[in-house]
């Protein structure tokens, strides 16, 4: 048996297509709501004093201020956002450290996430709040 004839039998090719009609349906449940339930901010929650980007304390909203937010940060917190977004609750805490979340999923919620530049020292704290 040769590569393509095995690909068209088994493995991934065969897997895409016993799961595609699963697929479908899941995509078809998993429509994004009418509109927003949280708000996202970004606080930029430490920073080297130094630094050429972000300083401790700079906010911002999420997306509103997306274009203001580095890059190589924003990449960092883009699974973090997309999760909270969509109502998730990331279990660790961080207890005993400068990090401890918040997590209220009547309220608030809070996420920490460091920036990939090994030079910046920054940690964002990403604030999710529930709306009305």
């Amino acid at each position: 048996m040769d590569r393509r004839e095995f690909m068209g039998k088994s493995g991934c090719h065969a897997a895409m297509w016993m799961a595609a009609p699963s697929l479908a349906g899941l995509a078809a449940q998993s429509q994004a709501p009418a509109g927003p339930k949280y708000k996202i901010e970004i606080e930029i929650y430490e920073a080297r004093q130094d630094t050429w980007c972000h300083k401790k304390g700079d906010r911002f909203e999420y997306p509103r201020d997306i274009g203001r937010i580095c890059p190589w940060l924003l990449s960092s917190l883009h699974d973090f956002i997309i999760l909270l977004q969509h109502g998730a609750v990331l279990p660790w805490k961080y207890e005993g450290t400068p990090y401890q979340k918040v997590i209220d999923a009547a309220g608030v919620t809070t996420e920490f996430v460091r920036c990939p530049d090994p030079t910046s020292n920054l940690v964002a704290r990403i604030i999710r709040t529930k709306l009305a």
